[in-house]
């Protein structure tokens, strides 16, 4: 059996914690040496027992693989940027599926992907890079799924939705099979989406409706 692979998470709040807690539910895959924050105020904290040991620069200087653990509905791309400044080879992202996951057979998850306790993928289908599934998510046949893309706890689709890159679907929120939702965009928590989502709008309610543009970086 190989060792484990040394593992650095980027980030230092909430989602870091609770990718974490189901890294270490994997320790025949994954042995999480740090975390990386570019918050100064972070720099020597403690995170749930794991140092944090500096900024992200240091990502780049060490062959761990990496995982980025961040996600803020105010800036839904902010994670694909912040992928795209470490400029880091494919080989060096961390792909975590929790053991509680459940993922069909035949289903592909890209690089620097992260599916919580309770997300299910019920068909074979692909999810892009770095994706956050957080608790209890359902995404189901025939999905499309960019790169990017978060979905907060409970939030689910109906069958062949396009979700594009960048993406925030917030808590709770349920997608009607049959949308898209676009780059960027952003849909409010408890939302219902009867109707397609254009690329960097945000959208709430039941059903959900257009309220503004969104910040998008």
């Amino acid at each position: 059996m190989s060792a484990a692979r040394p593992l650095l998470l980027v980030g230092g709040g909430g989602l870091a914690r609770e990718v974490l807690a189901a890294v270490r539910l994997l320790p025949h895959l994954w042995r999480p040496v740090g975390a990386l924050d570019d918050d100064s105020a972070r720099h020597g904290a403690d995170l749930d027992g794991l140092p944090v040991l500096g900024g992200t620069e240091l990502a780049g200087s060490t062959d761990a693989a990496v995982v980025v653990c961040v996600a803020n509905a105010h800036r839904p791309l902010g994670r694909l940027n912040l992928v795209a400044r470490l400029g880091l080879t494919p080989d060096r992202w961390a792909t975590v599926v929790h053991p509680a996951a459940s993922v069909a057979v035949g289903a592909e998850v890209g690089p620097g992907t992260v599916l919580l306790a309770g997300a299910v993928v019920t068909a074979p289908l692909r999810l892009g890079a770095h994706v956050v599934a957080m608790p209890h998510v359902l995404i189901t046949h025939d999905d499309e799924v960019g790169d990017g893309v978060t979905f907060a706890g409970r939030a689910s689709l109906g069958g062949s939705v396009r979700v594009g890159e960048g993406a925030y679907l917030g808590q709770g929120s349920s997608v009607r099979e049959g949308v898209s939702i676009g780059a960027g965009a952003v849909v409010g928590m408890g939302s219902v989406v009867l109707a397609d989502v254009p690329a960097g709008e945000v959208w709430a309610g039941n059903p959900a409706r257009r309220l503004r543009e969104g910040s998008g970086s």
